[in-house]
């Protein structure tokens, strides 16, 4: 396991990943054919208060934030956002991942699939993904009033910086508890017993990614967000402390915060976040520029199971220098057809229920219009043969 990153090296590895499963920069994306209608802002009412409430220094807000201003919120379909957040006076460096304008769980998968394969190709391999979820604005609001009345029963078991906190919100309490390790937070009621229907679909399908992917993860029930700002599912990347034992100084968490945007751009927006931070490491001067291979390949997808197969075949793609192309959040198999032809692209991977219950791929060379079936596990191998990975 490594315990040294330098700021550069970190900052390197964080864009080339990113850009790596979709992610690209607002430079980049105010370029971008589908920005034509980028003309005017979203207006917001974002202050420099709401940046205390994402516990990840303010910058899932900040991108949020920068969204509504460069006027990404014009864009027809999903925007993956990536920044690099590089500030001299600080004493860390940060990079953040966006994806607005996707309400399924797959947004979540990407994210999570995104933040372990930085934190795996920083060295650290030994890994478990902590999950969570609050619900929708009626799970929070049916599980806040179980847990204010369980409180408010034994508020002289509680500590007096949990009382006080009380009087804002029975979940800022709760934290507070779980902070000092009261037995009070424990014994505390489950805030997954209150989801409602949908948000219990959604967490399920988050877990059943989870599992399909053979990624270790605890569900903790006590690991919270500020209740005005994330909604339904958070997670964090838990990594062991280095041999010196002391903590890790890397930092990987996120979550879903539909309602927060709502709340502040009065326009519904699907928004999930993660920001990975080193710690107690001052930025450089400059940020590290790379350049990532044209991609020869794109992966198409239609479905739950295939696209969780298509993210862990990209992220196979990745450790072997294949570049891809992926829109794993359309479900349209015709859009995703057209757009690898308008690319130009070489190779074609296609994977639909069949395959996916068959554990196939269909590999279409789009020179030559022919396709076959191969096994998925055999598909790195034949790409790595030919000209995809040149």
């Amino acid at each position: 396991m490594r315990t040294e990153t330098s700021p550069t090296e970190f900052l390197r590895i964080a864009a080339h990943t990113a850009e790596h499963f979709g992610f690209k920069t607002v430079e980049s994306l105010s370029k971008d054919p589908a920005c034509k209608n980028c003309a005017t802002s979203l207006p917001h009412t974002i202050s420099d208060d709401d940046r205390h409430l994402d516990a990840v220094s303010g910058l899932l807000t900040g991108g949020l934030a920068r969204y509504c201003d460069e006027r990404l919120h014009a864009f027809p379909g999903p925007v993956l956002l990536y920044s690099i957040e590089s500030q001299p006076n600080s004493n860390e460096t940060a990079v953040a991942f966006h994806i607005f304008n996707v309400q399924k769980s797959i947004a979540e998968a990407i994210l999570i699939q995104t933040s372990r394969a930085l934190a795996n190709e920083l060295g650290y391999n030994e890994h478990t993904v902590r999950i969570n979820s609050l619900g929708d604005s009626d799970s929070i609001t049916r599980y806040g009033r179980e847990l204010t009345n369980f409180l408010r029963k034994r508020l002289d078991l509680m500590p007096e910086s949990s009382r006080e906190l009380m009087k804002q919100h029975s979940l800022l309490a709760l934290q507070d508890l779980v902070t000092l390790e009261h037995d009070l937070a424990y014994k505390s009621p489950n805030p997954l017993e209150y989801l409602s229907d949908q948000s219990r679909k959604h967490f399920r399908d988050i877990i059943e990614y989870l599992d399909m992917s053979d990624t270790p993860y605890e569900i903790d029930s006590k690991m919270l967000g500020h209740h005005e700002y994330y909604s339904d599912a958070l997670f964090a990347i838990d990594l062991p402390k280095l041999e010196s034992g002391l903590d890790n100084p890397l930092h990987i968490r996120g979550g879903r915060f539909d309602a927060f945007v709502e709340r502040k751009t009065k326009k519904k927006t699907s928004a999930t976040g993660a920001v990975a931070i080193l710690r107690e490491r001052p930025a450089p001067a400059r940020t590290p520029r790379f350049k990532l291979d044209t991609p020869t390949v794109s992966i198409i997808q239609l479905g739950f199971g295939p696209k969780i197969r298509s993210l862990m075949i990209i992220d196979e793609l990745r450790k072997a220098g294949v570049s891809v192309y992926q829109d794993l959040a359309n479900d349209s198999l015709s859009a995703q057809l057209r757009d690898a032809e308008a690319r130009g692209v070489k190779h074609v991977v296609i994977i639909g229920q069949k395959e996916f219950v068959d554990g196939t791929v269909i590999l279409r060379d789009m020179e030559a219009r022919k396709q076959e079936p191969i096994p998925h596990d055999q598909l790195v191998k034949k790409l790595k043969r030919g000209t995809v990975a040149a």
